[in-house]
């Protein structure tokens, strides 16, 4: 019997479209990475008997990145990466050995169908997984077809058999506008990033960021947020006068009326027209209308205007909306959350997406009501030929799903109700009044039918005041005519919704991307989030802009990106040559870099305006290894140490916190080592700023703490500390936290394992004598005598910390996985690891442990 392969982009996809197809009688299994399951059942495929595997990939395989040392900031000119920098396919994470998962499921396998998302970035994915999965299978028979492309737009039974009876396959061109569009992204990022970064961190103390990051998307994004600011602070407030009149309509009952001049600038021609009307008595009808007007029913949504109305309605960022979107259609609730599409394709079927929230307690009588009358045809709107628009595809309660996830569906659903509802009518009165010589009018209006707004009670036409019954010579009496003084107001903010607009309107980005460069611009700190979603650029993200407008100005306007996305599309399209528009798009990005880099004294002096220079930012802590002078911390990111009398800056380890490391010096180079710490229950290592940044031997690398330090005889050190291989991850090795005392701690120099021992221990030192079962370091510990746990009055102790019985009960492992292959005991249990002084190195392999003992810190796992 023949294997057929699937491939579904989520775990939670596959799992539906597998339970779909298979009618719920399939087996399940997990697969060898432990994220991806594996669905099996028997059907027929290609009018044969075939046994069927579904499984998913967890988004991208592979992702792309530069060779070698081109990842490496100090050793290459960012101008390098432009052309002559070679990139290489890696895997996206390598935690989950995603090629090594496939290969094995599609060993021997004789058909592949991908049912990866519908979208240019599923169809590159698509790729991905033949890249891997094609080499191991078995061969075609002459031109036998092996490769099937499922397309769909939702997850229903309907559309999933439907993609199933219906296979294509997967569009190379697609995939290729991906690949070209990360390729163009990586390189030019990669070279304005590095450049800037590396050319202002090491000048201002407190830019108050870690990446000054340089976007072909990102930057003009930033740039509409910077433009709204520049009109708001070069706004001048005018002032102007309005005239307003009051006629009496009954004893008790006034209109307020509007001048049909709106607004004058000039005081002495307001103070004249309120001359020539205040001292009239009577307002006279000079027209009088009544007109029937329909607010339209909304277009069928799409991914864009989504996104606009979680941020503006919903107070929900892009980004998070995205993803209870795309979590909502993987769980069936929905259709796919990427599309540009307004128009429902003739053959949509409407009556069925309708009857699925005929019983909902919210909405049921309206979409029964639509169902016995009859449907109106959504409004024609724009098909982009993807996918159809975003439409509920099954009801769902609010005890269902909860929080924002059923704020989302709930707006999803009403809307698509909407768009098949009538439109809203209303009767609209209008009244123009003359006193004097100025006229005045008033106007009101009245819902003749509620239509979509029966829905959508949001956008019903508010209630407004009845008008007087009257027709042309009518006469009212005049209430009061006054002039009003006002000033005009600066425009606002960007909301998220205002700049989602924008990108849509200037091509900056897809409706999958967008969310991505909106959070970027928050994370580098170039904008804040205000209350209302509304965008503040920060001091670093004004200068930044302006900086560029210095420069280059197409830097940061979206021509230059619309354009080149408009290639990209012709890439997808098959009317233009994937390698002919790569290289003309780097070659104009080279040429401007070269420009940008020769020019950046322009930016400099802006610079220089709002930031403080590293020598005069931060506060003295550790000495210089080689003037003995006071360095100073800079706490604002990326933290670091910076030594004004050289000129030289040190990188710290960041997001925790740094001080001096009483005072005591390394022995290698004199620089005053600091102590970093992650919280009191966290991990915490000294280190020498100068090794941290230079490391002293080969076996080291750059952003090594004392904790991994090999220095044979440094008291700090991994050699005189170290006690034995992390329980958890394969190339860390326990190390005494030799500050944390009387809490004593010991914590993996790799991962975020960290163990809580002897408390209330007066000392504890690693011993120079190794456990004679495992050959981990010992651990010297002496106990206070009134808390000691040692029995009798004995209050030192010398043991392995993961044979020693007595040790056993005063471990409490942290922060640890809840599943390890230690935990189960028997075959595939890997050995441990010790250390011994001049014996092995830490973390080298021992054979002499036996395989069937269980450490005693990994009993702390479970």
């Amino acid at each position: 019997m023949k294997t057929v392969l699937m491939v579904a982009e989520k775990p939670s996809l596959a799992q539906s479209i597998a339970k779909i197809l298979s009618r719920g009688n399939m087996a399940s299994h997990k697969g060898l990475n432990g994220a991806c399951s594996v669905h099996e059942y028997t059907g027929t495929f290609a009018g044969q008997p075939v046994r069927f595997k579904m499984t998913s990939v967890c988004g991208h395989v592979m992702t792309l990145d530069f060779l070698g040392k081109y990842n490496k900031w100090d050793k290459v000119d960012p101008a390098e990466l432009f052309s002559q920098a070679p990139t290489e396919k890696k895997e996206a994470n390598p935690k989950l050995n995603m090629v090594k998962f496939l290969q094995v499921e599609g060993r021997g396998c004789d058909y592949i169908v991908l049912w990866l998302d519908c979208d240019k970035e599923g169809e590159n994915i698509c790729f991905e997984v033949l890249d891997a999965v094609l080499p191991v299978m078995n061969k075609a028979h002459s031109n036998e077809k092996t490769v099937f492309r499922a397309r769909f737009s939702s997850i229903t039974d309907t559309d999933i058999c439907n993609a199933m009876a219906r296979l294509g396959e997967p569009d190379h061109n697609e995939a290729l506008s991906v690949d070209a569009r990360q390729e163009l992204d990586l390189r030019i990022g990669c070279a304005f990033t590095r450049f800037q970064t590396k050319y202002f961190q090491g000048k201002y103390g407190d830019l108050d960021s870690s990446l000054i990051s340089f976007g072909p998307c990102q930057t003009p994004t930033l740039g509409f947020c910077v433009e709204r600011h520049d009109k708001i602070q070069s706004f001048k407030p005018e002032t102007y006068w309005v005239l307003q009149a009051k006629v009496n309509t009954d004893k008790d009952k006034s209109l307020l009326l509007d001048w049909d001049r709106v607004r004058v600038f000039d005081r002495e021609i307001a103070q004249m027209f309120l001359n020539m009307t205040k001292l009239e008595k009577e307002a006279q009808v000079e027209t009088t209308s009544k007109k029937e007007k329909a607010k339209q029913r909304p277009l069928a949504l799409n991914t864009v205007e989504m996104l606009r109305v979680a941020s503006s309605a919903l107070g929900m960022g892009p980004q998070h909306a995205m993803q209870t979107a795309e979590r909502l259609y993987t769980q069936g609730y929905i259709s796919y959350p990427r599309t540009e599409t307004t128009h429902y394709p003739e053959n949509f079927d409407l009556k069925g997406s309708l009857r699925q929230q005929a019983n909902h307690p919210y909405w049921a009588d309206t979409v029964k009501r639509l169902l016995s009358e009859g449907i109106n045809r959504p409004r024609k709107g724009h098909d982009a030929g993807d996918h159809p628009p975003i439409t509920p595809m099954r009801s769902a309660t609010e005890a269902e799903l909860g929080g924002d996830a059923w704020r989302l569906y709930e707006y999803i659903t009403r809307h698509f109700i909407a768009t098949v509802s009538h439109d809203c009518k209303y009767l609209q009165s209008t009244i123009s009044f003359r006193i004097g010589p100025e006229l005045f009018t008033c106007s009101g209006k009245t819902v003749i039918s509620p239509g979509f707004t029966e829905i959508m009670p949001w956008q019903s036409v508010p209630l407004e005041e009845s008008l007087p019954t009257c027709q042309r010579g009518d006469t009212f009496a005049v209430g009061e005519v006054k002039m009003l003084e006002k000033q005009t107001s600066p425009p606002d903010y960007l909301t998220e919704a205002e700049l989602i607009t924008l990108m849509e309107k200037h091509g900056i980005g897809t409706d999958a991307s967008i969310p991505v460069h909106i959070n970027n611009i928050c994370q580098r700190n170039y904008v804040t989030v205000e209350s209302g979603r509304r965008l503040k650029p920060t001091n670093l993200g004004i200068v930044l802009v302006h900086g560029y407008y210095k420069i280059d100005a197409e830097l940061v306007l979206p021509t230059i990106r619309s354009a080149v996305e408009k290639q990209l599309n012709l890439i997808a399209q098959g009317k233009a040559d994937y390698r002919q528009v790569l290289g003309h798009t780097l070659d104009v990005f080279k040429r401007k870099f070269h420009y940008f880099v020769d020019s950046i004294a322009g930016m400099d002096e802006l610079m220089e305006v709002s930031f403080s220079p590293l020598a005069a930012t931060g506060k003295p802590l550790s000495r210089c290894g080689k003037c003995h002078r006071f360095m100073k911390y800079i706490q604002a990111k990326p933290s670091r140490l910076h030594c004004s009398h050289c000129d030289e800056t040190y990188t710290l380890p960041q997001n925790g916190t740094i001080k001096l490391y009483k005072e005591l010096r390394c022995p290698l180079d004199d620089f005053e080592l600091v102590l970093w710490s992650s919280g009191s229950r966290g991990k915490s290592y000294p280190l020498c700023p100068y090794c941290y940044n230079h490391p002293p031997f080969r076996d080291m690398k750059k952003g090594m703490g004392c904790n991994e330090c090999t220095h044979p005889t440094c008291q700090h050190s991994l050699s005189m500390l170290g006690i034995g291989q992390c329980v958890e991850c394969e190339s860390g090795v326990l190390v005494l936290d030799p500050t944390s005392g009387p809490k004593w701690k010991v914590a993996c120099n790799k991962c975020n394992v960290v163990a809580h021992c002897f408390e209330n221990a007066h000392r504890v030192r690693v011993s120079a004598d190794t456990c004679n079962t495992c050959e981990a370091a010992l651990l010297d510990v002496d106990f206070n005598k009134a808390k000691s746990p040692l029995p009798g009055d004995e209050t030192q102790h010398i043991g392995c910390v993961f044979c020693d019985p007595i040790f056993q009960e005063l471990v409490e492992l942290k922060h640890a996985a809840s599943c390890h292959p230690m935990h189960r005991g028997g075959p595939g249990r890997r050995q441990g690891r010790g250390r011994g002084r001049g014996r092995r190195p830490p973390g080298k392999p021992n054979p002499k442990r036996p395989k069937d003992k269980m450490s005693a810190l990994a009993a702390y796992f479970v």
